[in-house]
């Protein structure tokens, strides 16, 4: 028999080299901080609300001439004017708070703190200085070192609360996630014009939602300047007399189109998570509001809803079941129908003449203090429409990103 021989031990396993030892795990790596970011809706914020002191402080834009004065005589005297009063000078300060409050938030991250500040406040004295300096050449105007000083100090203050709450606002906020959540990436200068849309109602109009009456803005300056009287309206337009229920038809049309034109424009921003409902009925309540108010205010207060009327009872309601059935139509016809709705709102309501009734009302209207006010709001009363049109027909790109899910 074979002798069984035993089995060689095995080779003990080699220690593993420390080379290849296995890393430790990565330290855990801490939350990076939010980046601060330039903010576009801010910017095009500036941009709209430097237009509007522009056009209130110079207007109504007339009879300008040289009157022999020199454009700095606001700085020249340290007495006080002779006629003012407390409501001008609080306006004046609250006019320019907004202005500082968005040039410190247009800066920002790029300057920021105290440099922030002083340039802000540099720029709400160049601002002032120049409207004042301007208004000497218009007779209707005066200028007035009250103004200058009281407009500057509104904007260092506005300067000022710009600088104690740019981080929160632009860079842990809520509502910039919800901005980023809800709207396109490009729809800043859209969202500054949808907030002025509510506001473009103070001004009294022939008809709810009717913007963009230029016409009458329009024959004005050019009797002025051929010194002879001109109607563009009745050149337009043929001469006849509408009936109280073409009146009503035209006001349907012309609200009806007006809430359907700045309905779609917010439509076609939206990405698909945000509540399109919700958006869109807030922006119309808030129209509807603020031209109860401002009607209020500006005539009386049992004149609040004198402009509910049949036409624009039936104008509204067509416009809100149009909204409820495009509120999920895709952008591009979205955008497409805002641009055809806005553009024959406007040829109806330059083409329609003005409602006898609505002539009498706006007789009784005194501007009163509220000049430089509704200056700013017939500026944006005439030119909304036209400047959502012009932002609608943007490279369709910029429109297009709202369809990101």
């Amino acid at each position: 028999m074979t002798e069984n021989t035993p089995a060689e031990p095995a080779a003990p396993a080699p220690a593993p080299s420390p080379t290849a030892a296995t890393p430790p795990p990565a330290a855990a790596k801490p939350p990076l901080a939010p980046v601060s970011r330039t903010s576009p809706i801010t910017r095009a914020a500036l941009l709209a609300y430097l237009l509007l002191i522009i056009y209130a402080s110079w207007f109504p834009f007339s009879g300008w001439h040289n009157q022999g004065l020199s454009p700095l005589i606001f700085l020249e005297t340290t007495s006080m004017p002779r006629y003012w009063t407390k409501f001008d000078a609080i306006i004046n300060v609250i006019g320019y708070i907004p202005l500082g409050t968005l040039i410190v938030y247009a800066l920002y991250p790029r300057i920021k703190g105290i440099w922030a500040l002083l340039l802000a406040g540099a720029c709400g004295l160049l601002v002032s200085g120049t409207m004042e300096a301007v208004q000497t050449y218009l007779p209707s105007r005066v200028s007035s070192n009250l103004d200058f000083y009281t407009n500057a100090i509104g904007c260092a203050i506005g300067a000022l609360i710009g600088v104690l709450t740019v981080r929160r606002l632009l860079d842990q906020s809520q509502l910039q996630r919800l901005r980023r959540a809800w709207f396109a990436p490009h729809a800043s200068q859209g969202l500054v014009l949808l907030a002025l849309w509510p506001l473009a109602q103070i001004y009294p109009q022939n008809f709810l939602y009717g913007l963009g009456q230029l016409l009458p803005i329009l024959s004005e300056w050019l009797s002025q300047l051929l010194d002879m009287e001109i109607d563009l309206g009745n050149m337009i337009r043929p001469d006849v007399e509408l009936t109280v229920e073409q009146y009503w038809l035209s006001e349907t049309i012309i609200t009806a189109c007006g809430m359907v034109g700045a309905g779609l424009t917010l439509l076609c921003l939206l990405r698909k998570p945000s509540p399109r409902g919700l958006l869109l009925s807030a922006m119309v309540v808030a129209s509807v509001v603020v031209k109860a108010l401002a009607t209020a205010l500006l005539f009386s207060p049992e004149n609040a809803f004198v402009w509910v009327t049949p036409g624009a009872q039936a104008g509204f309601l067509i416009g809100a079941i149009m909204l409820a059935g495009l509120t999920y139509a895709p952008h591009v016809a979205q955008r497409r129908l805002a641009v055809t709705t806005l553009l024959l709102g406007l040829v109806i309501i330059n083409t329609t003449p003005a409602n006898p009734y609505f002539v009498a009302t706006l007789q009784t209207w005194v501007q009163g203090k509220f000049l430089n006010f509704n200056g700013a709001a017939q500026f944006l009363s005439l030119l909304w429409p036209f400047f959502a049109v012009w932002f609608l027909w943007l490279p369709s790109h910029k429109l297009n990103a709202a369809k990101v899910s």
